[in-house]
């Protein structure tokens, strides 16, 4: 087994306070790992990096269609969002679409991330509903299919028709038997796969979205529509000032990037065809975040001196006061 290797380290002046390790795949839809650190080998939960994975059935059954739900929707059913009210308003109108409440959650109640809406929320001595929760948007996907299906209310249980439907997406996309689950923190199960697979379930999207609309399969389509809805609205995916919606903007939409909790990055790359999947060791959000922008601009899709990339490349370390006093070095 190969172990981790250091991804990131924390440099205050000259010398080493930190550093971070973890393991890379980036992998061709063919299955092949074109290029890893570490071990592609390495079981991981993906977490939130394979929403697009889990909104897979949402499309293929002929939810969504029956629904009318639009790119927005479904970029919503990706995003891991902000809860500001360009998030849960959307989220009310399509609940209110399907004939459903905030009660027919099963994610928890969140409070917002955005600091206009967590304010006014405070200010104003409201308390958190599910829709503020980040996952609203994925559970709203499930809520649609589960009404599609005529199925029960209980979605997020492993033996409900919604799951068994997502751990075939997650299995067949992968191409592997998942050994077994977890529960996310929005109360779904998350399924595990080793890294290389979820590296290779990117890819596959990656094709099918350079396929567009003549891809081969429904699954294809199905692909293809859900990069192409959230390269198309980085805003609903993530939310002002986040990684995602921040490198999404600054390629052009041409990259479709998503975070999942405990350090777990992914990308789908469809002019190349490729897909990457990364998970820093000890989950830390910032290395996960360095790394992806290290990957993107090493593979030519991210200009290393555009302004966004910056912030996260080698970016610079500061005290209090705004002085520069070390840096975050990839080694990538």
């Amino acid at each position: 087994m190969t172990a981790p290797v250091t991804l990131v380290e924390a440099w205050r002046g000259d010398f080493l306070e930190s550093l971070h390790q973890g393991h890379v795949a980036i992998a061709s839809a063919s299955g092949d790992i074109v290029e890893g650190w570490g071990n592609p080998d390495q079981l991981v939960f993906p977490r939130s990096a394979i929403k697009m994975i889990q909104a897979l059935p949402l499309i293929e059954s002929g939810a969504a269609d029956s629904a009318g739900l639009t790119d927005e929707h479904l970029a919503l059913s990706c995003a891991s969002h902000n809860g500001a009210r360009i998030h849960t308003d959307r989220i009310k109108a399509w609940l209110e679409a399907i004939g459903k409440g905030d009660d027919d959650f099963r994610c928890g109640t969140q409070l917002p991330d955005d600091r206009q809406a967590r304010t006014e929320m405070i200010c104003s001595d409201q308390t958190p509903c599910r829709i503020h929760n980040n996952c609203s948007g994925k559970h709203s996907g499930f809520l649609t299919l589960t009404r599609h299906l005529g199925a029960g209310p209980e979605y997020v249980e492993v033996d409900h028709p919604v799951q068994l439907a997502v751990r075939e997406a997650f299995e067949e996309t992968t191409g592997e038997t998942s050994p077994g689950y977890g529960i996310d923190g929005c109360s779904a199960p998350n399924f595990v796969s080793t890294l290389g697979g979820v590296a290779r379930a990117m890819a596959r999207f990656a094709v099918a979205a350079k396929d567009g609309d003549d891809g081969s399969s429904p699954r294809a389509r199905a692909m293809s529509r859900l990069t192409a809805a959230m390269s198309r609205h980085p805003d609903l995916v993530a939310g002002e000032g986040r990684a995602c919606t921040r490198l999404m903007r600054a390629m052009d939409g041409k990259v479709a990037v998503k975070t999942g909790a405990e350090g777990v990055f992914t990308a789908i790359i469809p002019e190349q065809g490729i897909g990457i999947a990364l998970k820093i060791s000890d989950g830390a959000t910032r290395a996960s975040e360095a790394t992806i922008v290290a990957l993107l601009i090493r593979l030519g899709v991210l200009d290393a001196n555009h302004p966004v990339a910056k912030d996260y490349f080698n970016a610079a370390i500061t005290d209090r006061r705004g002085a520069v006093v070390g840096r975050y070095k990839s080694t990538i």
